[in-house]
């Protein structure tokens, strides 16, 4: 063999190590791919229970997130005192998702609410929904009072709500006026809060949606940090780097978090928030005033600001047409010249 046919032999040879090597690598990248996505579809799966409902009682037929407006109602489940047993709902936070809009709407309703407990015969604040009858009656319980159905629910607890925001890194809220917060025990410690942006850890931002006390505005306050710390999240998980994060954000969801959302609709409805921040999500505004009825104190819905919040979400649900005010004086103006 001459100098020429040697040289070209170790060409060849070196082409084969390199093409082997990154054979290899595809490989290991590949099965470790494919290791993370069962780890984290097996852990999330352990979160999902459909409650027997295969659809909400006031839907002719099922939904698809994929291609359908869905509704979704988070509860934040305050279950520290009771052991983990039927605790009541220390946040209910009614979100609504259009496809093709790409937007959300949410809408938070006061723990302290005056409502008809649907299956318990009574009026009573709508909190306790969750204690007299877990979820189906939290669920049942806001569907009376919104006049819409609920697709979906997503129960959270407050360790899970603390996990997840650690995982993440921590969110940053917008703080609206100065005040001080006590976080949870065992090891309870105070969190002093200064207006304007603040990083804030899990600890931290349970504190900053939950107080009540030193915010003037009460309960409409509180129910507003919940929906800037909800934007925060939105913000905060959509970056690039919380992706490296969806395992340790599917394990706590398996152990803490119950839903009846199935993995490939989550994964559906991710994949179609391209594009989607904080920007997308709008409020809807549900006014009450408080009352005290035999000396306790409850909010009681304002009927027309109840009826706007109610019209509002059917639109956005393609419930009902919506209604062009602008179009309607258009046509009386085009009336009036006529004549």
């Amino acid at each position: 063999m001459n100098r020429k046919q040697i040289k070209k032999e170790k060409k060849r040879r070196s082409r084969k190590r390199i093409l082997y090597t990154l054979l290899s690598l595809f490989i290991v990248v590949v099965g470790f791919g494919i290791y993370f996505v069962y780890q984290t579809l097996q852990a999330a799966s352990e979160s999902y229970n459909d409650l027997g409902r295969e659809k909400s009682e006031l839907r002719e037929e099922q939904v698809s997130i994929k291609s359908d407006p869905i509704s979704i109602l988070l509860m934040g489940i305050e279950d520290y005192e009771t052991c983990g047993v039927n605790g009541r709902t220390d946040t209910l936070i009614v979100i609504t998702y259009n496809p093709e809009l790409n937007t959300v709407k949410m809408m938070s309703i006061p723990r302290d609410t005056l409502v008809e407990i649907v299956g318990y015969d009574r009026d009573d604040k709508i909190n306790h929904a969750h204690a007299f009858g877990g979820k189906e009656m939290t669920i049942n319980t806001v569907e009376k009072f919104l006049d819409i159905p609920i697709d979906y629910y997503a129960a959270v607890d407050f360790d899970a709500f603390i996990d997840i925001v650690d995982i993440l890194g921590g969110v940053t809220v917008n703080v609206p006026f100065d005040f001080h917060q006590k976080t949870m025990a065992p090891n309870s410690y105070y969190v002093y809060f200064n207006e304007g942006p603040q990083r804030v850890n899990g600890e931290e931002a349970l504190a900053f949606v939950r107080m009540r006390k030193m915010d003037p505005r009460g309960d409409i306050g509180r129910t507003e940090r919940q929906q800037e710390f909800i934007r925060a999240v939105v913000d905060e998980a959509l970056q690039f780097k919380s992706i490296t994060k969806v395992d340790d954000i599917a394990n706590v969801i398996g152990e803490r978090v119950e839903t009846n959302v199935k993995i490939s609709e989550g994964i559906s409805m991710f994949l179609n928030l391209t594009g989607f921040s904080s920007d997308n999500l709008e409020s809807v505004k549900l006014d009450t005033v408080p009352e005290t009825i035999n000396g306790i104190s409850y909010q009681i819905a304002i009927t027309e600001s109840l009826e706007e919040a109610k019209l509002e979400l059917k639109e956005h649900l393609e419930l009902v047409e919506p209604i062009n005010v602008g179009n309607d004086n258009t046509n009386e103006s085009d009336d009036a010249n006529s004549h």
